[in-house]
């Protein structure tokens, strides 16, 4: 399953919050605080998400291509699936992809993806 939004920002700047660890409670509602070390993330980043109900959960990085595609796992499972397509310089396709059986929280990422599209149109270009 899959959730996506066309947002008014180049796909350097979506980048820039979907890949930095520290940025994901500003738009993920089901991430309250991330401990990580690493300012981007990369193939093998780790760490722990605070998820909303105020479980520490461990997180791995497990594909990564720069400015187009990341997923992870959390607690040991395949979670959401992260992905830009360009739309062209200025719009920047972001989707979410999720197995059907987590229906449910297709409705978490469409508000993720509404929070992108917020902070994007603040951001400064890069």
């Amino acid at each position: 399953m899959e959730v996506s939004r066309v947002i008014a920002a180049s796909p350097s700047t979506v980048w820039a919050l979907l890949a930095q660890p520290q940025r994901w409670p500003e738009w993920g509602p089901s991430v309250r605080a991330v401990e990580c070390d690493d300012a981007e993330i990369r193939v093998g980043t780790g760490g722990r998400v605070r998820t909303a109900v105020g479980v520490w959960l461990p997180f791995t990085i497990t594909s990564v291509e720069h400015e187009r595609a990341w997923d992870w796992q959390v607690a040991g499972f395949a979670a959401t699936g992260h992905r830009l397509d360009v739309v062209d310089n200025h719009h920047t396709r972001v989707a979410f992809t999720m197995p059907v059986w987590a229906l449910p929280y297709g409705l978490v990422c469409k508000l993720a993806l509404r929070n992108v599209d917020r902070l994007a149109a603040v951001a400064p270009a890069v």
